[in-house]
């Protein structure tokens, strides 16, 4: 199995100057799953400068669950790590492994990017494989680099701390089938789907003087 992205696609009616921001999966050979990146970084960063995905990239709509041989792999990409909805999706859908390729920005990457990594594999208790773009690239960016492969109790089991690299590791099912058999937290849900939150508003009266 190989996944790449993500890639420049662009739509089939042209897009009028803009494209998918796209993940593909390869397995035997052949193109086995496409998903086109939902969520699009739209920014003021630390450093004053904007990031505008949203001038060039479009969005796309659905999530996708990969049923492979040896898993079920959901698949993102980069700024969709910010949203935890997605990734409920995908462990509702049967995700074990959360596949997230990307550029983060290094002034984001630096508080932002383990802590979401590990967030997101200690709620869905699943793996999650986060090869990370690394250096200046294009337009002034630079990416934070530090790939990292989180296991379903939400410790790294494997990074490239900085620079150029490769990270390697093993994916055992009886580690996950123990972390969600001892702390069956996803059978414990109670909010499927969405569920509006109740807002309770005081009025200045009931505020405490």
């Amino acid at each position: 199995m190989i996944i790449l992205g993500g890639l420049p696609e662009l739509p089939p009616a042209g897009g009028e100057g803009k494209f998918y921001n796209t993940l593909v999966a390869v397995f035997g050979g052949r193109v086995v799953a496409v998903y086109r990146k939902i969520h699009r970084f739209d920014a003021t960063l630390p450093d004053g400068s904007r990031a505008s995905e949203s001038d060039v990239i479009l969005a796309g709509e659905t999530p996708h669950v990969l049923a492979a041989p040896f898993g079920k792999i959901g698949l993102s990409i980069c700024y969709d790590l910010r949203f935890p909805e997605l990734y409920r999706a995908l462990s509702a859908a049967g995700a074990e492994i959360l596949v997230v390729p990307s550029a983060f920005t290094l002034l984001t990457g630096i508080d932002h990017w383990e802590p979401l990594l590990r967030a997101r594999a200690i709620e869905n208790q699943a793996y999650v494989l986060a090869p990370a773009q690394y250096g200046p690239h294009g337009h002034g960016r630079h990416s934070f680099g530090h790939s990292l492969a989180v296991d379903p109790w939400g410790a790294v089991i494997a990074q490239v701390s900085r620079g150029e690299g490769l990270a390697l590791t093993w994916l055992r099912a009886d580690l996950l089938q123990r972390v969600r058999s001892d702390l069956p937290a996803l059978t414990h849900r109670r909010l499927h789907g969405v569920t509006p939150a109740e807002v309770v508003t005081l009025s200045a009266e009931e505020t405490p003087a």
